[in-house]
């Protein structure tokens, strides 16, 4: 499958941009901090620290029925919740590893929009009291660490990263850790054994990461699109953004077009968008070149499996 002309141009209607709104309304300088604060960027985390109930983050998280975006789709506040009580150290790791063939929606928000990203990432560590953050970014993505570097450090010249996060009393850092070509590392306790320096190669489970993790320390992992859409939950409240999805899934989905259709590339969807609509819509694909056909789709990425049960779901265009 061919990867779309411009990745890093995301496409669909108004009201579906959450994590790409500030891509579209700022576009030549949405990664850069002061095209980030005009827009918003870090307002919502002033506010978390200002209320100071860390408890209450999660409790938000929960109601607004955000899932993980890594593929799993497991809910984002329960996963944080296993975290056992009074065990510290514990890190967040974020899996930035965007690994699977004819994907790019992690990389364009890395490199459009690393602040959100960074808030959003402020905003978990708090929420389950951790000072320490990684992102683990898929060593391909050249820009997107050129980018998001830039953005840690200037997030930390003004004090949204650091000691004492604008006088909150709240610590948090970010390394981030620049994976070598592994596909397998994009499984989370894989990447986990990378970061600690190991051979990137899935540990047995349970225990699970959330009890014993990184450095055998409590650990959360989440996907880089579930972390981006955090702020947006308390800008817009945790209702709002419930009842854009279906019951228990709440918010929108970032999805990646790839293949034979007239408009290839990344779109912020409904969670209730078709097959059909994002192929044929004006808003997305914009159907088929003159004299191909849609024959089937690959709807996980081209590892998706391909057994006998499952065969029919997945083809390619013609």
């Amino acid at each position: 499958m061919a990867e779309p002309t411009e990745p890093t141009r995301p496409t669909g209607p108004t009201e579906t941009r959450i994590v790409t709104k500030r891509l579209h309304d700022r576009p030549d300088d949405s990664w850069t901090l002061a095209g980030a604060t005009a827009s918003g960027a870090y307002e919502v985390l002033k506010s978390v620290l200002v209320k100071g109930d860390a408890a209450d983050v999660q409790e938000q998280v929960k109601l607004s029925g955000l899932r993980g975006r890594g593929g799993a789709g497991f809910p984002t506040a329960q996963k944080w919740s296993f975290l056992p009580a009074g065990s510290f150290p514990r890190y967040l790791v974020v899996n930035g590893d965007e690994g699977e063939p004819s994907t790019f929606k992690d990389r364009m928000l890395v490199e459009r929009d690393p602040h959100q990203l960074i808030e959003g990432i402020a905003i978990a560590a708090y929420a389950i009291q951790c000072n320490q953050a990684f992102v683990y970014l898929r060593g391909e993505f050249a820009l997107g660490y050129e980018r998001l570097m830039g953005a840690i450090a200037d997030a930390r010249a003004h004090g949204f990263l650091g000691k004492n996060i604008l006088k909150s009393g709240f610590d948090l850092d970010i390394v981030v850790h620049r994976g070598a070509g592994a596909y397998i590392c994009g499984e989370e306790t894989g990447m986990l054994e990378s970061l600690e320096g190991k051979k990137g190669w899935p540990r047995l489970k349970p225990p699970f990461p959330a009890v014993v993790g990184l450095f055998g320390c409590p650990t959360v992992v989440n996907n880089v699109e579930t972390l981006a859409a955090v702020p947006t939950i308390f800008q817009k409240g945790a209702d709002w953004f419930a009842k854009l999805g279906p019951e228990k899934s709440g918010g929108t989905r970032m999805v990646c077009l790839s293949g034979s259709v007239n408009r290839p590339g990344v779109f912020e969807v409904m969670l209730s968008t078709t097959v059909r609509e994002l192929i044929e819509s004006p808003d997305f694909g914009q159907g088929m070149p003159p004299g191909r056909k849609v024959k089937a789709v690959i709807p996980g990425g081209s590892s998706a499996p391909t057994d006998q049960r499952r065969r029919r779901r997945f083809v390619t265009t013609r």
